[in-house]
């Protein structure tokens, strides 16, 4: 038996096309008996419609400016960065505020982004590992089950920022041979951008930016100019909103404001679940928290944040191996998708250890691709590596959730991709039958193939 990829017959860009209109397809289908879930009303109305980022749209569209990002007019927030609140406030305008209307298009606009994520995940899958492997990792995105499930149960930055980080992936990769500062101030701007959607991707950018260096001088290139200009392009992006806070709230806040009410959410010896919803003011805990919410709106948002902060800080100190086994035991969700295995979570959730045990061999098998792709050629394989190592360190010392590494979901796909096709490959190999050609090495897939292989 022999794989016959798609793409030996279409042109990256027309696979890429496909891809993008199955994945759309599968997830508008999905979408049509789910999306009234973003409309569901409890003790916080409309509040699974966006969340805090749907609070501050709703406050956008009334006039009353980035703030109240609960149930009441609490004042100026920083609790969220602003792309996409600002996007939900051009949907609220044209659609209507928390309406059905505007539900099917945000959830829609979820579906689309999730699905446009096939075009850079194909691309640098293929500039990595060569097509058969960016196929299967094309392929998989467009019925990868968090990528469906999630871009409808949940209106929240996840999508944006998933695309955004592996477009700014991908033009990493270009940027290796490159040196020229138009590119490296478009690479700037987006990198902004994306900091002003989802701050933690700026946790790769010096990993990658660091390895661009070592390219470009590695291949006698000049690389002071252009890393320059593309983080005075980045700062150009993110300082209006920086001076914003600091002119709003009288004190530097470089995007966003609630690091340290995170660590207390995430660190106060209730260990239940990922993060103690009834240590903050969010009125959806079944146990109640009215205490939490009234002293919120009493103290404000910057006090507030502040007192979680030194609780964090007092449980930390008091209990290091309590936050240690805590910290281990995120590692492990994020790599899972376990937290527990309670009889209680079972019966909550009772598909539970089915997807444990499928995030677990995606796991598995990404880690194998690493390796594998390190022993070839470390240097190339570092990019990945960055990713998977850097982007989550936030979550594991505050507190994981399960759409939080949805972002880096497409860099575990290439790489299970990548070592599901090689293994394939060597199966054939023992069976003597014609192998299908897999790029043997890393990160020099444009100098060999046929000229526009990649470029499509």
């Amino acid at each position: 038996m022999r794989i016959a990829p798609m793409d030996q017959r279409l042109s990256p860009w027309r696979t890429c096309l496909l891809l993008t209109l199955a994945a759309l397809a599968i997830r508008l289908a999905v979408m049509a008996f789910l999306y009234d879930d973003v409309l569901r009303t409890g003790r916080a109305p409309n509040w699974n419609f966006g969340y805090e980022q749907g609070r501050i749209a709703s406050a956008l569209v009334q006039g009353k400016g980035f703030s109240n990002p609960l149930w009441a007019e609490t004042g100026p927030t920083a609790w969220q960065p602003p792309v996409y609140p600002y996007l939900l406030a051009g949907i609220f305008k044209l659609f209507g505020i928390f309406t059905r209307a505007s539900a099917i298009v945000a959830v829609g606009l979820n579906c689309l982004l999730s699905a446009l994520t096939c075009i850079p995940l194909y691309y640098f899958t293929l500039r990595s590992f060569g097509r058969p492997a960016a196929a299967v990792a094309g392929s998989l995105w467009v019925i990868f089950p968090y990528s469906v499930y999630w871009s409808i149960e949940r209106v929240w930055d996840t999508w944006l920022t998933t695309l955004l980080l592996s477009v700014l992936f991908l033009v990493v990769l270009r940027l290796e041979s490159s040196e020229r500062r138009l590119e490296w101030a478009g690479f700037g701007l987006l990198t902004g951008f994306a900091a002003l959607t989802n701050p933690a991707t700026l946790s790769v950018i010096p990993a990658l930016g660091l390895w661009l260096v070592w390219r470009l001088r590695k291949n006698a290139r000049r690389w002071l100019i252009p890393v320059g200009v593309s983080v005075l392009c980045a700062a150009g992006v993110v300082a209006p909103w920086v001076l914003r806070n600091y002119l709003t709230f009288g004190k530097f806040i470089p995007i966003r404001d609630d690091l340290g009410f995170e660590f207390g959410v995430g660190n106060d010896g209730n260990y239940a679940r990922e993060y103690d919803i009834c240590n903050g003011p969010w009125r959806a805990c079944s146990r109640g928290n009215d205490a939490e919410w009234a002293r919120f709106q009493t103290a404000g948002e910057i006090a507030y944040f502040g007192e979680k902060t030194q609780q964090a800080r007092t449980y930390i100190l008091n209990h290091p191996g309590e936050y240690v086994l805590a910290t281990l035991r995120r590692v492990a969700d994020l790599w899972t998708d376990c937290w527990s295995i309670s009889p209680q979570q079972i019966r909550l959730e009772p598909l539970s250890p089915i997807v444990w045990t499928l995030c677990t061999i995606l796991s598995g098998f990404t880690l194998f691709g690493l390796w594998r792709a390190w022993r070839v050629d470390a240097w190339s394989a570092w990019p990945y590596a960055a990713v998977l190592l850097f982007y989550p360190i936030i979550y594991y010392l505050t507190h994981t959730g399960d759409w939080y590494r949805r972002p880096i979901d497409p860099f575990f796909v290439a790489l299970a991709a990548y070592a599901w096709v090689t293994l394939y490959q060597e199966h054939l190999a023992k069976e003597r039958r014609p192998a299908m050609a897999v790029q043997p090495y890393l990160g020099r897939l444009s100098e060999e193939s046929p000229q526009g292989e990649y470029e499509g």
